[in-house]
């Protein structure tokens, strides 16, 4: 384990104390939640009351700051493609001129499958861009399933450690 006390975490997460725990601080603590020990990891999660409402309002927050991303790129995209559109009737208006020679309307064909071919990078380029936004997401979750797990887990734990197990009790 890297991390065998809660002074190395403070300090790693450049805290002096857990009050100070932002949300950005506190999704920086989930990820390095597999580096902690088991019990150095439920022991700082035992002090927060409120855990799974504050991990839920990250979780939250994230999600509406994705949810934006989304739609911003959405509109950026509808954007590209009329701009794309109207550069392919331009042009296609531009061809059905009958007074063009053969150059100059071999030169509008190739500015049409330029055109073609740009869009279709932009468009790969888009996908890459959600692939990569579909990534965050997942992490995103998973996040979230650690820090309920991680605060049942600790209430679980605190639990078993009150009351004896009554399957040695024979």
């Amino acid at each position: 384990m890297k991390y065998k006390d809660e002074d190395e975490i403070k300090r790693a997460l450049g805290i002096d104390s857990w009050r100070h725990l932002s949300k950005e601080k506190m999704i920086r603590f989930v990820a390095m939640m597999p580096d902690m020990g088991t019990e150095v990891a439920l022991k700082i999660v035992e002090q927060f009351p409120t855990f799974k409402d504050f991990a839920q309002n990250v979780v939250d927050a994230m999600n509406k700051s994705h949810e934006s991303t989304l739609s911003a790129n959405q509109q950026s995209q509808e954007h590209v493609h009329r701009a794309f559109q109207d550069l392919r009737d331009t042009l296609k208006n531009e061809l059905d001129k009958g007074d063009l020679t053969w150059e100059q309307r071999l030169i509008i064909i190739e500015k049409m499958q330029e055109a073609v071919r740009e869009e279709s990078q932009k468009d790969s380029e888009n996908k890459r861009f959600l692939d990569g936004a579909l990534k965050k997401v997942l992490v995103l979750g998973t996040a979230a399933v650690a820090l309920g797990v991680a605060f049942v887990g600790g209430r679980v734990m605190a639990e078993g450690k009150d009351s004896p197990d009554e399957s040695l009790e024979a």
